[in-house]
């Protein structure tokens, strides 16, 4: 089997679950407590803590005190948006994209809904990208946060942050991104993207599923969406999980070692692209040549059914998908796509493959010629 879903979720790595299993398993005496009882069990899962979330803050670029781990990126995102535009009171104005992950937008519509914050929608090329120009023309006075994410899930752009944030910044404005899909490859670290917030998950990089973190620039105000015993600092009450912040360091040591090969991995994305537009005629990349997630190709292929192209792929052994994870099962079409300007008919022919490094243009070539039966069997577009 091929499993071309990494977008969706990773599996554990196994060097990850064996850092973890010590904070799990009750035979290792002492390593299971909670961090905050004041006991030696408890200490000692509160150094184990205090270590995974000072590598998560030299990954993250930001003070271990800055780490606000949550359980996932999801609520990494609600906490962002939510907390930061609640807690300044700059104004009710926020700007964002409309090919956001549904974290942000339902989180966005929430503060519209019920806080009466305007909602600004940044325009889009048709590639996906927001232009420093565009961004600088949503912003107003009242402003109070721009939220923009670093690498999107379905047609895998990869956004200019640093000039974003550098708008952003000139006009006294907060700025977030979503790094979830970006973090595995691309550094991510507050410093480095010149951002105020970053959001990140646990299971898109090979740590387990409900665990991420959120990075916060110390002297940006934040309102905290959890209440009771003030762990995180009083930003995100709860008991921590403690495996989970261990395995989520780890992963992201992993990454961060990795990195050097992403150019190997992009290599093989762009021999999987060329080789589908090739071999399908009418088959229609989605995002960008460049900038470009390196494990990640989607297209389009008008006049077949998206679902028929992935069960006629996963018969031929090929697991992918037709976009978001969280919008599976929907028979609306993809809102990314629609905002970029694809017709709806059309963007629910999509097909994503997502992939790690392990990746090679070899699998690219294979993979290409199942696509090519996959299409062809569904009575869509002819393979060449």
């Amino acid at each position: 089997m091929s499993y071309l879903d990494q977008a969706a979720t990773r599996p554990m790595r196994r060097e990850v679950l064996e850092a973890m299993w010590p904070f799990l398993a009750g035979e290792y005496e002492g390593e299971f407590g909670n961090p905050s009882s004041r006991h030696d069990v408890g200490d000692r899962a509160a150094r184990a803590l205090a270590d995974a979330r000072a590598r998560i803050a030299g990954h993250l670029g930001c003070r271990p005190a800055e780490v606000i781990l949550t359980s996932g990126g999801t609520e990494a995102d609600n906490l962002a948006l939510k907390g930061i535009a609640l807690a300044n009171p700059r104004g009710r104005h926020l700007v964002t994209s409309a090919i956001e992950h549904e974290a942000v937008l339902e989180s966005a519509d929430y503060l519209r809904r019920l806080h009466g914050v305007e909602v600004t929608f940044v325009d889009l090329t048709p590639e996906g990208l927001v232009t420093p120009a565009a961004l600088a023309a949503a912003l107003r006075d009242e402003t109070t946060l721009v939220s923009i994410h670093h690498g999107n899930n379905e047609i895998g752009c990869v956004q200019p942050i640093r000039e974003l944030a550098a708008v952003a910044r000139e006009a006294g404005i907060p700025f977030h991104t979503d790094a979830v899909q970006s973090a595995g490859w691309l550094d991510v670290g507050l410093v480095a993207l010149g951002v105020d917030a970053v959001s990140v998950a646990g299971h898109k990089l090979g740590a387990p599923k409900g665990v991420g973190a959120l990075a916060v620039r110390r002297g940006v105000a934040l309102e905290p969406l959890i209440h009771g015993g003030g762990q995180e600092r009083g930003r995100r009450s709860g008991t921590e999980n403690v495996a989970g912040a261990v395995g989520l360091a780890t992963a992201l040591d992993l990454a961060a070692a990795a990195r050097g090969a992403a150019s190997e991995t992009a290599a093989a994305r762009d021999a999987l692209i060329e080789g589908v537009l090739a071999a399908v005629p009418g088959a229609l990349l989605t995002g960008p040549r460049e900038p470009r997630l390196p494990g990640h190709a989607s297209f389009c292929f008008p006049g077949t059914s998206g679902e028929a192209v992935l069960l006629e792929l996963e018969r031929r052994g090929v697991v992918c998908s037709s976009g978001s994870a969280c919008a599976a099962g929907s028979d609306e079409p993809s809102h990314v796509l629609t905002a970029v300007g694809i017709a709806p008919e059309v963007a629910q022919t999509a097909v994503r493959f997502t992939f790690g490094a392990e990746f090679t243009p070899a699998d690219a070539e294979s993979v290409v010629a199942r696509v090519a039966e996959s299409v062809a069997a569904v009575g869509g577009l002819s393979a060449s």
